[in-house]
């Protein structure tokens, strides 16, 4: 068996990937090629578009980048722009689309985009805790509906191999204007291959969460383990928590321990907030990786030591060197950032990049004013302008502090 069809379990040496699990590894491809732990960019809605994803990928590479999830009547029917999404650039790569829904029929279609979007995987998400979603029966939903999750997952894994067999969009049942715009946003990405994509099965992962009301994992982790997604990655709350109080690891590491007995890899998501985090997540639970969320907003460039903590998984004597950019350096990267914006989506919705900027907004004097001023700009040119502003202000205060200094007190009479 080549090294590309075991399970590497963090610190053990190898495992081979149990008989039953043939069925993930011919579609594995790159996840069990990554190095371990899996250090990844967790999907996030309205965080993790196009522009974040990008910049993210350029300034610290996860081993992995997930969209922000997308709804599958949307992917197959919905207008142009909510396909905006899935908008995505090759340095991302491997890069996963996240889908959500509950019409295991739409599932089989929209997975035929998303492979001819030429996605390196694609996710299903059971774990979005939003109440417009989770009401419909979508996202964490399905944990209360585990025989409609399992029919989605195989809905999904046979739209994935149909297309790898050869089917056209418009055999699926996708209508010809459907495959126009598809095709049109093949052409727009600037590596162009010929063919454009090549026809292969690509991985099925879940992201899901502890449970509905009550924490359940084992119970719901069993049953999807028996689909033999590739990979499952868990929230470490229930739907009811939200984002309330603490992530319950305790609850992943179980999850991880049910996970260890097969061939599908299971990620820890919950309080991550620096590589250290990290770390101790992979030390303690066993987790075969971890998705960082909120940890990397506003600190796109938080990935860039991520083989230094792999590293010190196995080495507790070792430090990961926390990064912590100049501040010169935070503007320049906030800056392009806004103009990657721009330039991968429609400058009428910029108000949406607002709270990007007000997170990088901090670690610095007058951080807060900047926020302030940051959530109100309307363009890239707004930024570059309050950033001069800011910077000249700073340079003032210096000098003015500078001359106080340097004044020779009067002499009293």
């Amino acid at each position: 068996m080549s090294d590309e069809l075991r399970v590497m379990s963090c610190g053990e040496g190898e495992n081979p990937v149990p008989e039953h699990a043939s069925l993930i590894t011919d579609h594995a491809f790159f996840w069990h090629t990554l190095p371990r732990p899996i250090i990844g960019l967790a999907p996030m809605d309205g965080v993790t578009d196009a522009p974040f994803r990008l910049t993210v990928a350029v300034q610290g590479r996860p081993d992995v980048i997930f969209t922000e999830f997308t709804s599958v009547m949307d992917v197959c029917r919905g207008p142009a722009h909510l396909l905006s999404s899935l908008i995505y650039s090759e340095v991302e790569r491997p890069v996963v689309a996240q889908l959500y829904g509950r019409d295991p029929d739409i599932f089989y279609q929209a997975a035929h985009v998303v492979c001819e979007l030429g996605f390196d995987g694609l996710d299903i998400n059971m774990g979005c805790p939003s109440r417009n979603v989770a009401s419909s029966g979508s996202g964490a939903g399905l944990i209360r509906t585990p025989d409609l999750a399992h029919e989605i997952m195989r809905a999904t894994r046979e739209g994935i191999a149909d297309w790898a067999a050869g089917q056209s969009l418009t055999g699926a049942g996708l209508k010809e204007s459907r495959v126009e715009l598809i095709q049109a946003m093949n052409r727009r990405r600037p590596v162009q291959t010929d063919p454009p994509v090549a026809r292969r099965a690509i991985p099925l992962s879940v992201k899901t969460r502890i449970g509905y009301d009550t924490i359940i994992v084992e119970r719901w982790i069993e049953h999807l383990l028996a689909e033999q997604p590739v990979v499952i990655s868990v929230h470490g709350r229930t739907l009811e928590q939200m984002y309330r109080g603490a992530a319950d690891w305790s609850a992943i590491e179980r999850a991880a321990q049910l996970a260890r007995k097969t061939g599908t890899l299971l990620l820890g998501n919950g309080d991550v907030q620096s590589l250290e985090d990290v770390v101790r997540r992979v030390r303690q639970h066993g987790v075969h990786g971890v998705l960082v969320g909120r940890g990397a907003l506003g600190e796109p460039w938080l990935f860039r030591h991520k083989e230094a903590a792999r590293a010190a998984v196995g080495d507790p004597a070792r430090v990961v060197e926390h990064e912590s950019p100049s501040r010169e350096e935070r503007f320049r990267v906030m800056l392009d950032h806004a103009r990657q914006y721009e330039a991968l989506l429609d400058r009428q919705c910029f108000p949406r990049m607002r709270k990007h900027l007000g997170w990088y907004c901090k670690g610095f004097p007058s951080a807060a004013a900047m926020r302030a001023a940051m959530v109100r700009a309307s363009s890239s040119e707004d930024v570059a302008r309050l950033v001069s502003e800011y910077q000249a202000g700073q340079q003032a205060r210096h000098q003015t502090d500078s001359a106080h200094r340097t004044t020779p007190a009067l002499e009293t009479a």
